[in-house]
Order: structure tokens, then C-alpha cells, then sequence
């Protein structure tokens, strides 16, 4: 199977902060694959703009290098050579006046132009004024912000203030890369163009959700930023929040993105403040040296590095159902999924003791992206009805065949950006309302001057957390 590539139109793209690490890692190899896939038409023009000093020649060599240690043996030369022709660079002080003059020069008429925020937060304002200010965005043009969206409800109103006046609302995309996973975009399909799933998908039939993101490595160089946010405000209130609300969401009337946007905005008004008994929080311990509270160099450091919480959805279709979340660091195993637990029928005809495990729908995210339903089937032999459960595994590298490579999450959200799709990203709204439910739990912990658990890197995390699912009589899928 050959996958479809979809052209888009011309564009100038301009990156600020193009040395960055965000840009190197996976903007500009991104950005490479889709070139060399036929999707960046000539005409197009990309820039980096970031303090460093470097004409256009150094700045190629640059993300030559990138490409180099991030795509590897997949490079062709020629490709690499034309790729980086239409590379460009300038020098720019995003809260002064130098080198706004410059990029206006680079800017054409006629392509679509994007400006991507891959910078920290603080300087999204100054750079949307000065956009505006040297006549370099236009009435058509779009802005690509990063998270954190602000860091309570407080900032993230202040934030979309700021962008809001310089930028309409349908021009601001605030890029979620879990939402650009291929799985991610099939739960969507799986769950909306087919009819096997629906009908069973309420609190009727699911006994239970677990959403996990699980990683092995540590806090590492992030550990600044990670003190001042922690996994709740890192992963909970955004990644896992919209995993959740397209587990929970209603069917939109239409795949356009105020109609999916609508419903997700609904799921997070519907969820239910979170006690404090349904929240565990750890950080993890370790030889001296690889601790948290050493690797933030902060030893006093109460964030949390583990988080898991039962959350309900107070609506029609899920009163009742809970939705259990948990992510962490320096865990078991690096994985990211979603499974949805299903009830037992309601009578068994093969008896009591026979073997049965519930039937389990599996949404793998990373890595061997794909999906799997656990289903009962009698186990083969004579001597009686024996059940055992087996899975109807789909790996989209197997099903899809050899030739087809799963792009990148930024690759199509990038391209989403240049054709005006803003269906895979936040609305202003929907972001202040995650904040709005988020805000009450962290400031809860705070009140009481709750710690965080420790918890021993390589395993599953705090005892608590297992305890918090124990106690309705459940147990939390394996970390592998």
C-alpha cells in the first residue's frame, strides 16, 4: 500500500527559533520527509530566525547536520541539496527592532505565509506585535504556538489575550504533537466510520478507561522547566486531557474543526472535580546523583514527576464509567495508549472458573503504533469447553505493508497549518477550560502541602497508584 500524499500550496514558513532543539529534532527533518514525499511545492521558502549570528550558507549547513543525525541513512543527497536550497536564515532580536526589516525582505507575495512559535512563551506577544508592527503578517497569515499555554487559568487567558490582539482566532494553531499521531487520528476513524464500535461505546458496555504515558528517562536537561510544571501541568492538562476527550466526546455533526472542537470543549466542562483520595502523585528516588530532587538540583522540590488520577465524566453517555490517567518518568517501560476495558456479559453459560478475561481495545500510541482487541475463543483440543483469550492484533507497520512509513506527528500537523486545517489543534476556549478544571487540583495539593510518593526508577510507579485502582476492585495494565 502507497500512501496518498496530498500537495499543498505555496508557502513561506519562518521558524523562530530555528537553532533551537524543537527545530532540529523533528521540525526540520519533518519538514524534509514532506519535501522529499512531494508534498512542498516549488515556490516555497523556509526561514529560520533566531539571535544567532549566521548568513544562509551556515544556517544550511546547520540543518544539513540535523538532517544528518535525525533522518540518517534515509538521506539522498541530490534530495538533501534541493531540500536546502529553499532553506534561508535571518538574524532577528525578538524584542527589539533588529532584523524585522531583513525578514520582511524574504517574505514574498502570494504563497501562504506561517509563523512558527518554537520559542518560550514569554516572547509569543512580542513576536505577534512586531509581526504586525514591520507589516510582515497578513490578514491571511497563521501562527503555530508551542505549550505550555500558559501555566494556571490565569496566564492562558493572559496568553490568548495577547495572540488575540494581533491574531484572530482562526489564524492561531496551537500544536499538540499527541493529536498528530497517526493512532491518535484513527481512534477518531475507528470510532466514527464504523459501527461495530459505537453502540457499545457508553457506560453501559465499558466498565472502565485507563490513558497511560509511560517513559524511562528522567527529567534530564529539562529540569528547570519540568520543577516549575511537573506531570500534571506537562502531560495532564494537555496531552492526556485530549486523549480523553476523544475517548469521551459525542460525534461531531461534521469533520470540520469548530464541529470537533465543540465536542471536546464539552467533555472537559463535563468533568468532575477530582478528590484528593483519587490523585497519586510520586516523585522518583534513585542511586545518588539520578534522583529528581538531584536531577532539578532543587532539594526541597515537592513536584511530581508520577501522576495518577480517577476522573469522571459527568454526561449521559459516561455517568459512571471512570477514566483512570497516570504518566510518569524513569518508569518500567516507554509506552503510550489507551485501553478500553469492556464489562463482562451479563451471564456466562460455560460456568463459573472458565477462564474469562475481559474484552480489552487497545489503542497502542508509541511505540509499534497500532491497535489490538482482546476476545474470547475456545482453546483448541478435546476434552471440553476451555476459553481463552486471544488478540486480534492490527500493527499499522504489518497491515499497511513495508511501504508505507508512518509520518511524524509535526509533518502532518505542519502541513495542516499551511492548508488552513485547524481541526488537530486547541481552541482558546478549550485550552482555558482544561485550565479551569486543572487549576482546582493543583492548588487543592498545595493547600494541604501534599508530597510526592517516592517511587524506585524501572518500576510502575508509586504503591498508591495501584492502590487507587485495588480499591474499585481493578487492576492497571502492565507497563512493558
Amino acid at each position: 500500500m502507497v500512501s496518498r500524499v496530498i500537495p499543498v500550496d505555496p508557502f513561506d514558513l519562518v521558524i523562530f527559533g530555528g537553532t533551537g532543539d524543537l527545530a532540529r529534532r523533528k521540525i526540520f527533518p519533518g519538514l524534509y520527509r514532506r519535501f522529499v514525499d512531494g508534498q512542498v511545492p516549488d515556490g516555497c521558502r523556509i526561514v529560520g530566525a533566531a539571535r544567532s549570528e549566521m548568513d544562509h550558507a551556515a544556517f544550511r549547513e546547520f540543518v544539513g547536520a540535523a538532517l544528518a543525525e535525525f533522518i540518517g541513512d534515509s538521506q539522498v543527497p541530490d534530495q538533501v541539496a534541493a531540500f536546502l536550497d529553499i532553506i534561508f536564515y535571518c538574524p532577528i532580536d525578538a524584542k527589539g527592532t533588529s532584523g524585522w526589516a531583513d525578514l520582511k525582505a524574504l517574505m514574498r507575495d502570494g504563497p501562504v505565509r506561517a509563523f512558527y512559535f518554537s520559542v518560550a512563551p514569554a516572547l509569543f506577544g512580542d513576536l505577534a506585535e512586531r509581526l504586525h508592527d514591520h507589516g510582515i503578517a497578513t490578514p491571511e497569515s497563521r501562527i503555530v504556538v508551542e505549550k505550555p499555554f500558559g501555566k494556571n487559568l490565569a496566564t492562558a487567558k493572559a496568553l490568548n489575550a495577547t495572540l488575540a490582539a494581533h491574531f484572530n482566532e482562526a489564524q492561531i494553531y496551537r500544536i499538540d504533537h499527541y493529536l498528530g499521531k497517526e493512532t491518535v487520528q484513527n481512534l477518531m476513524a475507528v470510532r466514527f466510520a464504523n459501527i461495530l464500535f459505537e453502540p457499545l461505546w457508553n457506560s453501559q458496555f465499558v466498565d472502565h478507561v485507563q490513558i497511560t504515558v509511560s517513559e524511562t528517562v528522567g527529567v534530564g536537561g529539562r529540569g528547570g522547566y519540568y520543577d516549575t510544571s511537573g506531570a500534571m501541568r506537562d502531560m495532564v492538562q494537555n496531552h492526556l486531557m485530549q486523549l480523553l476527550c476523544l475517548i469521551a466526546m459525542e460525534p461531531p455533526n461534521k469533520f470540520e474543526p469548530d464541529a470537533v472542537r465543540d465536542e471536546k470543549l464539552k467533555v472537559i466542562r463535563a468533568l468532575d472535580p477530582v478528590a484528593a483520595s483519587e490523585i497519586v502523585r510520586g516523585q522518583y528516588r534513585g542511586p545518588k546523583g539520578h534522583t529528581y530532587l538531584d536531577e532539578v538540583e532543587n532539594p526541597e522540590s515537592g513536584t511530581e514527576s508520577y501522576i495518577a488520577l480517577k476522573v469522571h465524566v459527568s454526561n449521559w453517555r459516561w455517568k459512571g464509567t471512570p477514566f483512570y490517567l497516570r504518566t510518569g518518568k524513569k518508569l518500567r517501560g516507554r509506552a503510550s495508549e489507551i485501553a478500553i476495558m469492556f464489562k463482562e456479559p451479563p451471564h456466562s453459560i460455560f460456568g463459573e472458573g472458565e477462564g474469562w478475561k475481559q474484552n480489552v481495545l487497545v489503542i497502542r500510541l508509541q511505540p509499534d503504533e497500532g491497535m489490538n482487541l482482546r476476545v474470547m475463543i475456545k482453546e483448541p483440543g478435546p476434552g471440553g469447553m476451555r476459553l481463552k483469550d486471544v488478540p486480534l492484533d492490527m500493527s499499522f507497520a504489518e497491515a499497511l505493508g513495508a511501504d508505507v512509513i508512518i509520518p511524524d506527528a509535526y509533518e502532518r500537523l505542519i502541513m495542516d497549518v499551511i492548508r488552513g486545517n485547524q481541526t488537530l489543534f486547541m481552541r482558546g476556549d478549550e485550552v482555558e477550560a482544561a485550565w479551569a478544571w486543572t487549576d482546582p487540583i493543583i492548588q487543592g495539593w498545595r493547600a494541604r502541602g501534599d508530597m510526592p510518593a517516592g517511587y524506585d526508577p524501572g518500576t510502575s510507579g508509586p504503591e498508591d497508584a495501584l492502590m487507587l485502582l485495588h480499591r474499585d476492585g481493578r487492576r492497571w495494565r502492565e507497563i512493558a
